[in-house]
């Protein structure tokens, strides 16, 4: 047995069962470190073993036949409980098997001072396969047996007699728990370094797909505002003109014409502003995709809620008021501590209003940084004022945020 220590979890148990160490530790794989200190132990049991038979036969001790048996016998309960499985995988069967070498070695203590020496390895393994509280009164119940053996054969007390088994015990405890210490900051070191690869592969993937839905914005914008204005104002220029010019006259065919190939033109183009649209937004409303983000969103609770009737908004707004949203969010998630979020669209007569807000642990506002890759609060505030809204931040340290974004709705959708 190897003295791995038990698993990290520093949560007690009521149970009188002995730890689960022995079960958590099956399942790791041995650490070089690990190995070196299991054959140790191995080395030390056998080599105090075969120390106790030769000096009881080179001593012609007068049950020197009945160490060398002993020996034996503890030799072999404890390779039989380092071979078997469930020694590893049960803690009941663990601590049969430790009773066995207990009374294995009790018996030879009997026999012969020399087993005094075996109880600094049992030491070890009692630590290993009991609990803690439990652990230690086994070695302290070792200790006095050690110390009893060895009173009953010197006859005479001396400080010795106390002082060896107690300082091994008492250094077996402090070994054991400074190597779980160790383990247990070893492995809080392993797990962030996972989670530092992890996030910065995620984080990787984030800011590729940020700058492709960037990009597709920007193109959806340049279309909209441009192309697709420009056209929409061409037909109806051309529709004017065709409403002046009397009936009958030779240049209005040219001008139906012109105005039909100006419609479809237009068609064309919202379709290509269609096809950038956000996926979140390809298959529903902005209240949709809006519910949606509030139902994935990690961490506090967070409720969305639509008030005034939802109507169609152009692209840029909705991808605007999206992109706000998921920002906040993000923030919300990442910084505020909050328990619970609150997303509310309200549609009016002549604008468009977002609001989130959160009971996290606030902000300075005038301190806040400015920004972080995309996803601060002057890129909320960019992209409000580029379509002419208002962006206004509430927030004071341990009172929750507020964002509100306030966006005038255009003639054709107000």
């Amino acid at each position: 047995m190897t003295p791995v220590p038990p698993s990290p979890d520093p949560s007690p148990d009521p149970s009188p069962d002995p730890s689960a160490a022995t079960v958590a530790a099956a399942g790791r794989t041995l650490t070089p470190v690990s190995r070196v200190l299991r054959l140790c132990l191995h080395a030390l049991l056998f080599g105090l073993l075969a120390l106790a038979a030769m000096r009881a036969v080179t001593d012609s001790a007068p049950l020197a036949g009945w160490v060398v048996a002993l020996c034996a016998v503890l030799a072999a309960v404890y390779v039989a409980g380092v071979r078997a499985p469930s020694v590893h995988r049960s803690p009941r069967a663990g601590a049969v098997w430790l009773a066995a070498l207990g009374a294995a070695w009790a018996a030879l203590l009997v026999v012969s001072p020399d087993g005094l020496w075996i109880a600094f390895p049992l030491y070890f393994l009692e630590l290993h396969l009991l609990r803690l509280r439990w652990g230690v009164a086994a070695v302290v119940l070792t200790a006095f047996a050690a110390i009893g053996g060895f009173l009953a054969h010197s006859g005479a007390v001396t400080p010795g007699a106390f002082l060896g088994p107690l300082l091994g015990g008492a250094v077996a405890v402090a070994t054991v728990l400074g190597y779980e210490a160790l383990y247990r900051e070893s492995e809080r070191r392993r797990e962030l370094i996972e989670e530092l690869i992890t996030t910065r592969a995620e984080l990787a993937t984030a800011e590729r797909d940020a700058g492709i839905l960037a990009e597709r914005e920007r193109l959806a914008r340049e279309i909209h505002d441009t192309l697709a204005q420009g056209l929409s104002s061409i037909q109806l220029l051309l529709r004017a003109a065709e409403r002046t010019l009397p009936e009958g006259a030779a240049a209005l065919p040219h001008i139906a014409r012109a105005r039909e190939a100006a419609q479809e033109n237009l068609a064309e183009a919202r379709r290509f502003v269609r096809a950038l649209t956000p996926p979140d937004l390809e298959h529903g409303s902005l209240p949709a995709a809006l519910e949606r983000l509030c139902t994935g969103a990690p961490g506090p609770r967070v409720r969305f809620s639509l008030s005034g009737t939802a109507r169609p908004l152009p692209t840029p707004y909705e991808v605007a008021l999206l992109r706000i949203a998921q920002s906040a969010l993000a923030n919300v998630v990442r910084h505020a501590g909050a328990g619970r979020a609150e997303i509310t669209l309200s549609f009016m007569d002549t604008s468009v209003t977002l609001d989130i807000v959160d009971d996290g642990k606030g902000f300075d506002p005038g301190s806040a940084p400015s920004g972080d890759g995309g996803f601060g609060l002057p890129a909320m505030r960019s992209r409000t004022e580029t379509l002419g809204g208002l962006f206004t931040v509430e927030s004071s340290p341990g009172q929750g945020t507020a964002v509100a974004v306030t966006l005038p709705l255009p003639l054709e959708a107000s």
